[in-house]
């Protein structure tokens, strides 16, 4: 058997998504599990329900009662675009055995697809990634994923982006951004794959990659109306209820995206279920009594908020640490991210409508790195950290945190400024006060 990196899953002897895994010859590939395939299928559908209606109600409570269809239309409007991106050309470019920094369109409007053999990752490489499942389950899982991605940029400039190049924005960024960054760290021939990053479920493709693109977005596009010193109560959330109910959501359909991603019904599986959950409750009361030492009152808003940092931060390690581990890595994700939404935040100046670089970026990198300490071997042989004799591990994962904060960076800088110059971004200031439900969609919550 040979090393390799991949970062969703393991399968029997290997692991897909975004960590190493175990790589076995086609021949050599076992037949479809239906027990596997129908957990994929839960899996994908779990977290499908993370986007619509998850995501959708989480940010939807949290802006102005006049915004709020505006942002569900986001979400649904994009799950509905990704997806058929992603069955065009993005999966073939995520997934396609192209080159180190791409792939190539050989799936593209999924030709080739197979309802009846196992899904063998890089097929003809020497570094193949077998499992046991069929490939229509495998890409749909996938797909999920790239839904997410970049819906969770919308909440950066929530309240103050025209539709139009919102879609345009969302369409580009997924085919440049998502798909290179994917095929970098979970395609078997990508060159983080080949440099041992261990992102078992999407610290850098999903959270890092979406976090940065929203604060350089959010830069870009420029301040809410009437944001600043003194009247930021202006923009409180209207409803609260939405938003616990779009967390708990959440909370529930990551057990899909982080136990989904062993892409088996196994051992793998069951732990990362369980560090999942461990790291987001440690999370949630670290932001909780965070913020209760240093405003006097413990906020809804607040305890949800660390629980999405601590599903974060336990993303990238959740197939590699043990429960100890998962503890250590929430806390520590529930302070820092607390203070990256509060008083970095305020420091810099910058106006992320809903924390998206304050909870995912921030969240995502803390995840990332601390992946290289507490990776326990005993959990996952191909994972070892600094506390178990490894601590280049931790310099190998900084190299994937940079690589995706600069690529996506850049190329998210570079989309805005052209949409900007060819169709603007911004909608006008009296449809920004009045508010986007009425003025881009005719319709309001009474």
């Amino acid at each position: 058997m040979k090393r390799t990196f991949w970062g969703l899953g393991g399968v029997a002897a290997s692991l897909l998504a975004a960590a190493p895994a175990w790589a076995q010859d086609a021949a050599a590939a076992p037949a479809i599990n239906s027990g596997d395939t129908a957990w994929m299928l839960t899996s994908s559908a779990l977290v499908l329900m993370m986007t619509i209606p998850g995501l959708a109600l989480f940010y939807g409570g949290m802006v102005r009662k006049a915004n709020v269809l505006s942002i569900l239309m986001q979400c649904f409007a994009i799950t509905a675009l990704i997806s058929i991106i992603w069955m065009v050309v993005g999966y073939g470019l995520a997934f396609g055995n192209g080159g180190a920094y791409v792939g190539d369109l050989s799936f593209a409007f999924l030709k080739g697809i197979n309802v009846s053999d196992v899904f063998v990752l890089g097929a003809g490489l020497e570094n193949q990634v077998a499992t046991t499942i069929p490939q229509p389950v495998f890409m749909m899982f996938q797909m999920t994923f790239a839904i997410i991605t970049p819906a969770l940029i919308v909440g950066a400039f929530a309240d103050r982006m025209k539709f139009s190049s919102l879609l345009v924005f969302i369409t580009l960024w997924s085919i440049i951004v998502y798909s290179p960054v994917a095929h970098w760290v979970w395609q078997p021939n990508g060159w983080l794959f080949g440099a041992g990053v261990l992102d078992f479920a999407g610290g850098t493709v999903v959270h890092i990659n979406a976090g940065i693109a929203g604060l350089v977005a959010c830069i870009v596009i420029g301040k809410r109306h009437g944001y600043g010193a003194g009247v930021v109560h202006a923009f409180a959330p209207h409803n609260l209820v939405l938003s616990v109910i779009g967390a708990s959501l959440l909370w529930v359909g990551w057990f899909g995206f982080n136990a989904g991603s062993a892409l088996a019904a196994g051992g793998l599986a069951g732990m990362a279920f369980a560090v999942t959950h461990i790291a987001t409750a440690a999370a949630a009361l670290a932001w909780m009594f965070a913020e209760w030492a240093a405003k006097g009152k413990p906020s809804v808003l607040g305890i949800i908020s660390g629980a999405v940092a601590g599903l974060v931060a336990i993303t990238p390690a959740s197939g590699f640490v043990n429960p100890t581990g998962a503890l250590v890595i929430g806390i520590v994700a529930g302070i820092v991210c607390y203070f990256a939404a509060t008083s970095v935040k305020k420091a810099l100046g910058y106006d992320d409508s809903l924390d998206v670089f304050g909870v995912h970026c921030v969240g995502g990198i803390v995840g990332a790195i601390l992946t290289g300490v507490f990776a326990d071997p005993s959990v996952n042989s191909l994972g070892t950290g600094l506390l178990y004799g490894n601590p280049g591990q931790v310099w190998i994962q900084i190299e994937g945190v940079v690589a995706t904060l600069i690529w996506s960076a850049l190329v998210t800088l570079v989309l805005l400024v052209l949409i900007k110059a060819v169709m603007g971004l911004r909608v006008s200031e009296e449809a920004e006060r009045d508010g986007l439900d009425l003025a881009l969609h005719g319709e309001a919550v009474q």
